[in-house]
């Protein structure tokens, strides 16, 4: 299970990264600004923000202890911070003075790499602030970067779509042309994948791209083979670019973010999703597990993060769900279902499904009376959502794919009495409510509403009448 338990909204624009150290999380922004949190509280700290880049920062990295916040912009520098009390450190300028787009600490933080807009690679020695080596990707912009877990090279991934792995004196080992329409993120697990019959052991990489893919990808270093890049195989779940991936600590789990607005949590041995997540309303731009616990950070160009709580034992019950969705849900037994409501957020209606012997054949068969008068939900918004977790169910088993349009942009849910507010866009009307007694702008723009007049959009609602008809033939 993956729990919302807090959220981030002190950017004033688009959220670009976010990167945890084993006390802090970092984020950074259009606005310029980096954030600095405490993980005990969720508090931001003192020194927060930090307000040295002239430009929309695009990326943050901790160094491996914590104690040095790293921070790229458009402005055309890298700059490091102290973690500690919010000093800069020192202001690192790209050469041709390019924006900068992603930055990253060696493992044993002896050098930052940057990365540039132009192309352009650099190796910062981080104690003498020197420029160590320098180079440059073809035809296309620096987008993605990461270190293998001992240092002995990087990868840096381009808008050409291409990966590229270099040795620690810059020199090109290895080039591939990976993702068709660019290249957007990538990341290098810290635990290597053994070859049972030849005893090697290889890196496992992620890289994601604007083609709406997920890849994974197996990274042979050695002195006597020189370097091999193997595909493993393609992650798939997401109906848009892809921006953002990254591995657990454990290497267990990858998390990706995308234009669709969905966060997806896939196991890595299997590839299959353990959770999709479905907070944001925009595009879903960063993402990252903390080290030392269980949690992620999700930031969106809705000026949010999101921080979830992940329960590793429930994340196993999603995975069975997971595999016992791919049979028909009508040979569910009462512990699937049961395990089906955990993956839902539903676990307190396990001890009354199970007293009412609800397996997979009576699931798909409740519906509002019975569950009003049979299992007596008295709450009218429990047994709502326990009904739209069930037609969901549905709709999955029939590989249905909702028009984007009939969700709503709150829930991301089918929607079932839509409404227009005056942003001019619909809503789910009960979401849009609670939205508005808590807030007064919209949910798509964040400007504020000039009314909070809601009006039915009646033939939004025969239209997705009509679909659901064609859905059931």
């Amino acid at each position: 299970m993956a729990t919302l338990i807090h959220t981030l909204a002190d950017h004033t624009d688009d959220v670009n990264c976010c990167a945890f150290s084993s006390s802090c999380l970092a984020t950074c922004s259009l606005d310029k600004t980096i954030r600095v949190y405490s993980l005990s509280n969720f508090a931001e700290l003192p020194y927060s923000p930090l307000a040295g880049h002239s430009y929309a920062v695009h990326c943050c990295c901790f160094s491996p202890s914590g104690h040095v916040l790293a921070s790229c912009s458009t402005d055309g520098t890298a700059a490091l911070w102290d973690a500690r009390d919010g000093r800069r450190l020192a202001v690192l300028p790209q050469p041709g003075a390019s924006p900068v787009r992603v930055c990253r600490f060696s493992p044993e933080a002896s050098y930052l790499l940057a990365g540039a807009a132009d192309g352009s690679v650099v190796l910062w020695n981080v104690r003498s602030l020197k420029l160590y080596r320098s180079g440059k990707v073809k035809g296309g912009s620096l987008m993605a970067c990461a270190f293998s877990p001992n240092g002995s090279f990087f990868v840096t991934g381009s808008s050409s779509g291409d990966l590229t792995i270099w040795d620690d004196k810059m020199r090109c080992l290895y080039n591939e042309k990976a993702h068709d329409l660019g290249v957007t993120c990538c990341d290098i697990s810290s635990h290597p994948v053994s070859d049972s019959e030849n005893g090697l052991k290889y890196f496992q990489m992620a890289s994601c791209g604007q083609d709406n893919q997920i890849k994974l990808w197996l990274i042979l270093f050695t002195d006597f083979l020189g370097v091999q890049l193997k595909y493993k195989c393609t992650l798939n779940g997401h109906s848009a670019p892809v921006l953002a991936c990254a591995f657990s600590c454990d290497g267990q789990m990858i998390v990706s973010g995308s234009v669709d607005k969905c966060v997806i949590i896939y196991e890595t041995s299997t590839g299959n999703t353990l959770h999709s997540l479905s907070r944001h309303t925009r595009y879903v731009t960063t993402c990252a597990f903390a080290p030392h616990s269980p949690l992620l950070a999700t930031g969106s160009m809705d000026k949010t993060v999101h921080i979830w709580q992940l329960d590793l034992k429930q994340s196993c019950a999603g995975d069975t769900v997971e595999n016992e969705s791919k049979m028909a849900v009508e040979d569910w037994s009462e512990d699937d279902v049961s395990a089906w409501l955990c993956a839902q957020d539903l676990a307190d209606f396990v001890g009354l499904f199970k007293m009412n012997n609800i397996d997979g054949k009576e699931l798909l068969n409740l519906t509002k009376e019975s569950l009003a008068n049979e299992l007596k939900i008295e709450s009218l918004g429990l047994r709502s959502k326990i009904l739209q977790k069930i037609e969901q169910l549905r709709m999955t088993m029939n590989s249905v794919s909702v028009p984007d349009e009939f969700l709503c942009p709150i829930t991301r849910e089918l929607m079932k009495d839509p409404v227009i507010a005056t942003d001019g866009y619909s809503y789910e009307r009960e979401a849009m409510e609670n939205w508005l007694s808590k807030r007064r702008s919209s949910p798509m723009t964040n400007l504020p509403l000039h009314s909070l007049m809601l009006t039915p959009n009646r033939t939004l609602k025969m239209a997705i009448s009509r679909w659901l008809e064609t859905q059931q033939k």
